[in-house]
């Protein structure tokens, strides 16, 4: 049986009339309204939707999937693909994603972009610049983007899949050429420095799909140039198969050695046929159809549960990111949690009910004492807290809680 109890937090909970009197001797209600977890998922589909770029039955397709999308998830990944988001050089797709953000923002979703720098991606415009203007026009495209984003996307991936990137070899691109002259490190220092420079208030994330030693190498080399890494971006693309628990228990205990918060930044399962385990790349595996199946489903359902189990029982884990929401999208692969018409599969169901029921504070009374004081035990995360038609929110933040005041 897992432990979730570092995922709750204990406080005495002060309430205040508007008056800034006591509240004595009174029966108040309080719901969850947010988990301080972050369970999230990539959330490209929304640009158009946020844009107001769709019509008839585009848009009527998306409001489903916005609608499954906001019951289950509070974090959301955005793309900056600088290829995909400047495809000519200076005139980057800002307003959009601007757009994409606020929405989000309002629709209480926290945002992170992805990435600022990967060499997959990277613009064709590179190409015919020496090593220091793509150097260059590298951090100023981080400057750019780190300040107009401030406050709309305050959480990066700095920089993506630094271990394979000096020796990719697939085709020439601008970011791998700058990676074998300065090296890993160098590099990622100077992205780092210039997005923190930026935005000091910013959460700055190292992530990789490699999970071999070489990466929690690298890491231990980012510490020893003094470059902070606020949060380890893990992905876990399991097309060839559930990594199962012990695996996923050996990645946490490798990387836990260094006591920085982890993000499972790119989690998939699918649910039809495994990829064939021979492919090194996933991106080599190109089918025309790749179906979801009732007994896929069945499985992908056991899966989900059992790896967002051994995620959050784990002190470190921080976020957990699903990648897609939807089937077909990346690769064609059915690793959705919904179908293709937007109809949930028993892993959307299965993974509700951990995040909304298993996980989730239930709706509760309280009798106030005569100092208008009760203690509070739940989930971390946000909270509505009413007494009649008053209502007040507090934030449960840590285990360390010790008192919360509030004002209804």
């Amino acid at each position: 049986m897992k432990s979730y109890e570092h995922r709750k937090g204990t406080a005495t909970i002060k309430v205040f009339t508007e008056n800034k009197k006591p509240l004595p001797k009174q029966e108040v209600s309080i719901k969850q309204k947010n988990h301080h977890f972050l369970f999230g998922c990539n959330g490209f589909e929304l640009i158009p939707y946020a844009n107001n770029q769709l019509e008839g039955a585009a848009r009527e397709h998306t409001e489903k999937y916005k609608e499954r999308f906001l019951d289950l998830f509070n974090f959301v990944t955005l793309p900056f693909y600088w290829g995909q988001f400047e495809p000519e050089q200076g005139k980057p797709r800002t307003e959009a994603l601007i757009n994409t953000a606020r929405w989000c923002k309002e629709h209480n979703l926290v945002t992170k972009g992805h990435p600022l720098s990967w060499h997959t991606l990277a613009p064709d415009w590179l190409l015919d610049m020496s090593n220091e203007e793509i150097l260059d026009k590298q951090i100023k495209r981080i400057e750019r983007d780190v300040k107009d984003f401030k406050g709309l996307v305050d959480m990066w991936d700095v920089i993506n899949e630094v271990v394979i990137m000096p020796i990719f070899n697939k085709y020439d691109n601008g970011l791998t050429r700058v990676c074998k002259e300065l090296g890993r490190i160098k590099l990622i220092k100077t992205v780092f420095d210039k997005a923190r420079s930026t935005n000091p208030e910013a959460i700055l994330i190292l992530n990789d799909f490699d999970i071999s030693p070489a990466y929690d190498i690298l890491i231990e080399g980012c510490l020893e140039a003094g470059i902070q890494i606020d949060i380890i971006g893990i992905q876990s693309h399991m097309h060839q198969g559930y990594w199962g628990i012990e695996k996923t228990e050996w990645v946490l205990e490798r990387f836990s050695r260094f006591n920085i918060p982890i993000h499972f930044s790119e989690v998939s399962l699918v649910s039809g046929h495994l990829m064939p385990s021979h492919y090194d790349d996933l991106n080599d595996y190109q089918v025309e159809e790749w179906p979801s199946t009732p007994e896929g489903e069945e499985r992908q359902a056991r899966e989900v549960v059992e790896f967002y189990k051994t995620l959050f029982a784990h002190p470190l884990v921080e976020g957990i990111t699903w990648w897609d929401l939807l089937d077909g999208q990346w690769l064609k692969a059915p690793s959705g949690l919904i179908r293709q018409d937007c109809s949930p599969k028993p892993a959307y169901e299965e993974l509700r009910k951990l995040i909304k029921e298993e996980w989730w504070t239930k709706e509760s009374t309280f009798i106030t004492d005569e100092e208008g004081l009760f203690e509070f035990t739940g989930f971390l995360g946000e909270y509505e807290i009413s007494y009649g038609d008053k209502k007040a929110s507090f934030t449960l933040k840590d285990r360390d809680t010790k008192e919360i005041t509030v004002y209804l």
